[in-house]
């Protein structure tokens, strides 16, 4: 296995030594001395491991750990701590920094070969499925760019469904699932013909049924990447309706996943206040009007819906209406 890696330590004797060892096994290696070079190495040199010493002068190890995980072009890459000390806090002050593992001076060469193996291997795998995730968004990408009225859709759903689920205090995970759910709801459109998706006009009722499955098939083809769990409860059910008439499940109530419900809503709302081939972009106020009596139809969450209505702030004035059983202006 090969694979590149940083060594930031302030002894230069430490670091030759590494040095000449990793790249006898076969390992590309830079080193440096001080954290502020090796944050620098991580945008030129781009490593794959960094064996990061904790004590030098300056920014500690444990600073430049925190700041590597902090960056979202560094923080998978496997940073191991390398240190003299053996007390405790120092081992739980590197796992609160976001090190990957330890090891201890004088260090065993086989065990730090044994342990970058492993490490490298585990940056493989991450590293395939950033790629796959990459494949998937450039081809919801795709997809989207097929029809011109939906530039833009994917990123503004993304953007207003993770709003609204951090308003409401969803966990991060789920808050994470929506944004990328927001960018792939729509790739199962991939199987639905041009003539169907930019059909200016209403669609027939086997048109309907065609443009009905691409919910299931792109669930089919979120399935194989793992880091996907959260996201295809969401990619399924978004268009399910609170009152059971939705598809492809005919889900109701609580049935329907929170953040499916979510990410609907933020369609409905987009779908309505841009231009379509068939109508113009209604105003917000006039969009929110709109989904306030399907509500009352029984297909959308009234608590969700006053929640979204809430986060643009122009619309608290429909919100007061509704709950005191007015008309909305």
């Amino acid at each position: 296995m090969t694979g590149k890696i940083l060594i930031v330590d302030d002894e230069s004797s430490a670091r030759l030594a590494l040095t000449m060892l990793l790249r006898r096994e076969g390992f590309q290696v830079t080193e440096t001395h001080s954290g502020d070079s090796a944050l620098e190495l991580c945008a030129t040199f781009q490593p794959d491991l960094i064996l990061l010493d904790i004590m030098m002068p300056g920014m500690n190890g444990f600073e430049v750990c925190r700041r590597i995980k902090a960056t979202p072009e560094t923080r998978l890459t496997p940073v191991v701590l390398i240190t003299g000390l053996s007390a405790t806090q120092d081992r739980i002050e590197g796992i609160n920094a976001g090190a990957d593992d330890f090891l201890s001076k004088p260090i065993d060469f086989s065990e730090l070969l044994a342990r970058a193996r492993s490490l490298l291997r585990l940056k493989q795998f991450t590293d395939e499925l950033e790629s796959a995730e990459g494949v998937l968004f450039s081809l919801a990408e795709s997809i989207e760019a097929r029809d011109p009225y939906t530039r833009g859709h994917c990123e503004r759903l993304a953007d207003m469904s993770s709003r609204l689920a951090a308003r409401l205090g969803l966990p991060e995970d789920q808050i994470k699932a929506l944004r990328r759910a927001g960018i792939v709801h729509d790739i199962g459109k991939i199987a639905v013909p041009d003539a169907i998706l930019l059909k200016p006009g209403p669609l027939t009722p086997q048109e309907m049924e065609i443009m009905r499955t691409h919910p299931v098939v792109g669930e089919r083809i979120c399935f194989p990447l793992r880091t996907f769990g959260l996201v295809l409860p969401i990619i399924r059910h978004h268009h399910e309706r609170h009152d059971g008439s939705g598809y492809p499940d005919g889900l109701h109530g609580s049935q329907i996943p929170i953040t499916a419900a979510i990410l609907q809503l933020a369609d409905v709302f987009d779908a309505l206040t841009t231009n379509r081939p068939y109508r113009n972009a209604s105003p917000p106020e006039v969009a929110l009007q709109i989904m306030y009596e399907e509500c009352a139809r029984g297909w959308w969450n009234h608590e969700l819906l006053d929640a979204f209505t809430a986060m643009f702030g122009k619309g608290n004035s429909i919100v007061a209406a509704k709950r005191a059983g007015q008309a909305a202006p």
